[in-house]
């Protein structure tokens, strides 16, 4: 049952991620039809990634305290109807509430999902299992380039949002039908629930506050997760500002990347289960491929040199896959070091650290490429992961997160 569990969120990622990057493939169009400048682009994005953060909060208290079932239903739907009414918008206004509407929903599959893994699945499984429904992400990204390029060349950009939004009430349908209490829940620490209002979110977040691997997991995820949304948000635009590409050149070769970083998230959490088999300590396993990722993640630099097309897919291939093995090991450690009774509100914590990130640095992205070139950003880009590596190294449980 545990692997039909993880099917579902599988395809709920999959459209999570679909949703995410129709803006992104479609921002030169919709750019040129509502009249909106890289700056104001870089704004909408900003905004996407600000109530991301927010949602992240929210949400992993809403886990705890309603369960993963009726909370990934709640999630599921909101940013399905929020993607849905991005298809009626007419001015730059608008896309930014609808974006911002759709990143508070979607925020909360990353909160639930880690919870379904702990309640589910036992340590040497738990880095696969979140390698899986984080490829499904991927799989949206490899999806979503031919699919919303055909939808918006034939229909129009406008029908890529209503139609994806309807899919993803659909989906609402078999976690309904097919979704369950867990077994593993049963032996998990309760939490009473404090009161309401901000006195109750601050007591429920107290004891992570006073958490020294929360931090240090914020701030790893703040550090690098800019490079993974540039490679979501402004990438499809670098290869059709920078690079000659079209519409139907993305559609047609834009997946490769994400296939990429597919394959990584699935071998991320494969190569740290096996060390987990060998007897390792979980933290232990993830914190070493993380090593590795912080090694060679800084070849992301010669993009800076603007290489051949056949190698700047390459070399972004490459750097896709490895962000994806670091952000499953990042995410088993969460699973690892937290309680289950806890952990949505630690991994929505920590997850506002990525968004946060996100929001800093997008309109720096917009600033750097109007004023200078795309050639700076994937030569800053590349240093994060190392940086990140220095936040991360000394993660280990503490008993001031249960």
């Amino acid at each position: 049952m545990r692997w039909i569990i993880i099917g579902l969120f599988f395809g709920a990622t999959i459209l999570n991620q679909i949703d995410r990057q129709v803006l992104s493939i479609l921002a030169r169009t919709i750019q040129d039809d509502l009249g909106i400048d890289d700056l104001g682009y870089a704004h909408v994005v900003q905004m996407f990634l600000i109530f991301y953060a927010v949602g992240q909060l929210a949400s992993g208290k809403i886990a705890d305290r309603i369960g993963t079932k009726a909370a990934i239903i709640a999630f599921l739907s909101w940013w399905s109807l929020a993607q849905l009414f991005t298809g009626f918008v007419t001015s730059a206004r608008e896309l930014a509430v609808a974006r911002s509407f759709l990143a508070f929903g979607e925020a909360g599959n990353y909160t639930a999902a880690p919870k379904a893994v702990a309640e589910w699945f036992p340590p040497r499984e738990r880095a696969l299992a979140v390698g899986i429904y984080t490829s499904a992400g991927m799989l949206g990204a490899v999806v979503a380039p031919p699919l919303i390029g055909w939808i918006a060349i034939e229909h129009g950009w406008r029908s890529a949002f209503v139609w994806t939004g309807v899919a993803g009430l659909v989906w609402t349908i078999p976690f309904l039908i097919l979704y369950r209490k867990p077994p593993l829940a049963a032996d998990a620490p309760v939490v009473t629930p404090g009161p309401g209002g901000w006195r109750g979110l601050v007591a429920d977040y107290r004891p992570l506050v006073r958490s020294g691997a929360v931090w240090r997991l914020f701030a790893a995820r703040m550090v690098t997760d800019p490079l993974w949304y540039f490679y979501l948000f402004w990438f499809p635009k670098y290869l059709q500002d920078a690079r000659g590409f079209d519409l139907s050149d993305v559609a047609r070769l834009g997946w490769i990347i994400y296939l990429g970083a597919d394959v990584g998230s699935i071998l991320g959490g494969v190569f740290s289960g096996r060390l987990v088999g060998r007897g390792w300590d979980p933290v232990a396993a993830r914190l070493r491929m993380l090593g590795i990722v912080a090694t060679l993640a800084p070849l992301g630099a010669i993009l800076g040199l603007q290489p051949a097309i056949w190698a700047t897919l390459a070399v972004a291939t490459a750097i896709a896959f490895l962000h994806l093995m670091w952000l499953t090991n990042l995410t088993a450690t969460m699973v690892d070091v937290f309680p289950q009774a806890r952990l949505g509100a630690a991994v929505g914590m920590i997850g506002a650290g990525s968004a946060i990130g996100g929001a800093i640095s997008s309109p720096l992205i917009g600033q750097l490429v109007t004023d200078y070139s795309y050639e700076l950003v994937f030569v800053l880009l590349a240093a994060l992961h190392p940086i990140g590596w220095l936040c991360v190294r000394g993660v280990r449980a503490s008993p001031s997160t249960g």
